[in-house]
């Protein structure tokens, strides 16, 4: 297995194509990562293909039917190691033995301990050329939230925030809609639909009757594909009750629950919710012990919003990926919310630093992300 070695143009326009279409499955795939794959003989690619959903084939399995008697001797380009072992689908470095191939470029190796390097040397044992690091940082991208669970047993979390031109959230007396205009809200449409999980609070399901749910009249063209990511809900105190929004939309919600408070076991929630405790302290819920949670489920990213109290305990705790923040052309003054309700600071040196990756105006509002 080679990782240093020079990829031609050609190389990289077929690995850019299977990084295309492992994009397809940004909505299905969790618990698994987006993967596609590319099948070229002769110049020419046979078959193509990308994992769709779990428990389904991947996209190994999709590019080999598509390409049938065309495989052998065919060179596979896969955003993904192949897989080695045996899970809900067969290997996929199996197949693409048993189809004939005589050469696999991934992009990177996978560093799921399940596979991490297995993959790579089962084809080569079998007589298959191979390499990696093709395009390794485009392919990476696609799956932040898998790659941290895989190596800490944490989800990727993103931090989704709303304010003014000054950094308010909302008024001092809690009006928040709307500071941002519709075309940046169904933006966050998107960004809902490609998480795993929201993580909110009962102030915010409270003050703004909040669904935190993924409207697909926004996206027609996904109506198939959607899925609604798990509501994480920090209710510490018991407040929600089953008449508010959260709860008229189908979709799995998770309560969860201060570990020295009793849960509400009546009956009258409906059949998505379940309730946890999780490990609190003063009172509070461990945010730390929510997200190891969370990963133990397969929860590969996280989208948080939240308001400024949930959102400062994240960053506080240092638990924050990155920041997604939608600015808008205005002005509250100086007796707006803030973004984060942290402790003040004593010195400019103690702020934390973040490193600017995208700023894209959506509407008449930025979209800023940064990253920590």
């Amino acid at each position: 297995m080679s990782e240093l070695q020079q990829f031609t143009a050609q190389d990289e326009q077929f690995m850019r194509r299977a990084i295309a279409l492992a994009a397809h499955g940004q909505y299905t795939t969790t618990p698994n990562p987006n993967v596609g794959c590319v099948i070229v003989k002769d110049g020419e690619i046979v078959g193509e293909g990308f994992h769709i959903r779990a428990g389904e084939g991947h996209a190994e399995v999709h590019a080999l039917k598509a390409a049938g008697d065309k495989a052998k001797g065919a060179t596979a380009y896969v955003t993904l190691e192949p897989c080695s072992h045996y899970g809900r689908t067969p290997p996929c470095a199996e197949g693409l033995i048993k189809a004939g191939v005589s050469k696999v470029i991934a992009a990177m190796v996978d560093n799921n301990p399940q596979v991490a390097g297995k993959g790579m040397a089962m084809l080569s044992a079998a007589g298959i050329e191979t390499a990696y690091g093709l395009l390794g940082d485009e392919a990476r991208a696609l799956n932040l939230g898998f790659f941290k669970r895989m190596a800490t047993g944490m989800p990727y979390v993103t931090c989704k925030l709303a304010a003014s031109l000054d950094g308010k959230t909302a008024l001092e007396n809690g009006e928040s809609k709307w500071i941002t205009g519709p075309l940046a809200r169904e933006d966050v449409q998107r960004f809902r639909a490609k998480s795993c999980a929201i993580i909110s609070g009962a102030d915010t399901i409270l003050a703004d009757d909040a669904q935190l749910s993924v409207r697909s009249h926004f996206y027609p063209e996904l109506q198939d594909t959607i899925r609604q990511p798990l509501r994480v809900i920090f209710d510490s105190q018991n407040r929600l009750t089953p008449d508010l929004a959260l709860f008229q939309t189908e979709g799995p919600v998770l309560l969860l629950r201060n570990s020295t408070q009793p849960l509400d076991n009546s009956p009258h929630w409906p059949h998505f919710v379940e309730q946890c405790q999780v490990e609190s302290r003063n009172g509070k819920i461990c945010p730390t012990a929510v997200l190891k949670l969370l990963a133990r489920r397969g929860i590969n990213h996280v989208w948080l919003e939240a308001g400024q109290t949930l959102a400062g305990v994240f960053h506080e705790a240092g638990l924050i990926d990155s920041y997604v923040v939608y600015l808008a052309p205005k002005i509250i003054g100086n007796a707006g919310r803030g973004l984060f309700a942290v402790p003040p600071l004593m010195a400019l040196a103690q702020a934390t630093t973040l490193t600017f990756s995208d700023v894209v105006q959506i509407g008449s509002d930025l979209r800023i992300t940064a990253l920590k």
